[in-house]
């Protein structure tokens, strides 16, 4: 079963230094979506570690979950976010939300 769209929820605006956690969950899909996340239509690594593009981010994110978790933002994490939940049968994106830092 193909996922619904999924409910992306991502704080308006974070100050500089705090943490912030981003949610994205849909239950309708078999056998159960993994969720990417994406910021300004670039994806996001699995690894912040990993990833040159974003070398300044200090982020957990749990592609079983949906849940993005910046440890400590900075202005560079600004941008819109929105998310995808994807499984066998295929893919559904919900809304870029802004997020401000």
């Amino acid at each position: 079963v193909k996922p619904m769209t999924p409910r992306c929820s991502v704080p308006k605006a974070v100050p500089v230094g705090k943490s912030a956690s981003l949610h994205c969950h849909e239950n309708e899909g078999f056998p159960k979506s993994t969720y990417s996340w994406y910021r300004n239509s670039e994806p996001l690594s699995p690894d912040s570690k990993s990833s040159a593009k974003s070398h300044n981010s200090s982020y957990t994110l749990n592609p079983a979950t949906g849940t993005l978790v910046f440890h400590a933002v900075h202005k560079g994490d600004t941008g819109r976010y929105s998310c995808i939940a994807t499984n066998d049968a295929g893919f559904a994106k919900c809304e870029e939300q802004e997020m401000e830092v």
